[in-house]
């Protein structure tokens, strides 16, 4: 991938995995939002039935905590496949370079556990 020998090119991949890890707990946040905002309005609709059904809401904020496990899980292949790529050069001394992979990989399982906690919650 590189000639420089420079354990920059190290840390950029890093940073880059690190920002995949925020846009894939962004993306699991914002499902979580959409996700409850169903249960808000049928709080705020007393009219309605009090049984709770899974409406679009459910199913949309669900799409986005899977989507973003899978991200997550599909950035630390990425990650993974960069490191193979580097010379031992360029990695420093006694890093421990699976830190970011190993805390993006626990958001992936965090987000598929939040998953099967909302699909269970509802019946």
């Amino acid at each position: 991938m590189s000639d420089l020998n420079d354990p920059r090119v190290f840390f950029a991949a890093e940073r880059t995995l690190l920002a995949w890890n925020r846009t894939c707990l962004t993306l699991m946040a914002f499902g979580f939002v959409v996700e409850r905002f169903g249960l808000f309005l049928h709080m705020l609709a007393p009219q309605m039935p009090q049984h709770l059904e899974r409406g679009i809401s459910f199913w949309v904020g669900l799409g986005f905590i899977l989507l973003g496990s899978l991200m997550a899980v599909l950035a630390v292949i990425q990650y993974r496949r960069v490191l193979r790529t580097l010379k031992p050069v360029e990695i420093p001394d006694g890093y421990w370079v699976n830190m970011a992979a190993l805390s993006t990989l626990l958001l992936a399982v965090l987000g598929m556990v939040l998953s099967a906690y909302l699909t269970m919650g509802l019946k």
